[in-house]
């Protein structure tokens, strides 16, 4: 008989960052490395470094990406939503810095 053994790097709290998957131990979501990761292009060495994590939290952070694919990036796509609409928010404010 198999034994299942469980990797608790990954962990959710609905008292840290509403509850999303993070690397336990610290506040950053999995969706995080995941956008990092596809959409930046780093590499989990990359990833690891810049964000001070060991390659083991990165790669729990993609496998459980890549096991929760469509939820993850539904939640990406939200968050890019909402950022745009701060960004938005902040420039009709004249808030907005930019580099330009």
């Amino acid at each position: 008989m198999a034994t299942v053994l469980s990797i608790d790097t990954i962990v959710s709290d609905p008292k840290v960052r509403g509850g999303k998957p993070i690397i336990a131990g610290t506040g950053l979501r999995v969706s995080d490395v995941a956008a990092w990761h596809t959409f930046g292009g780093q590499t989990a060495e990359e990833l690891a470094v810049n964000f001070e994590l060991s390659l083991a939290q990165v790669y729990a952070a993609l496998s459980y990406y890549y096991t929760h694919k469509d939820e993850i990036d539904q939640e990406i796509r939200s968050n890019t939503e909402e950022a745009n609409v701060w960004l938005r928010e902040l420039k009709k404010q004249g808030r907005l810095i930019t580099l330009e």
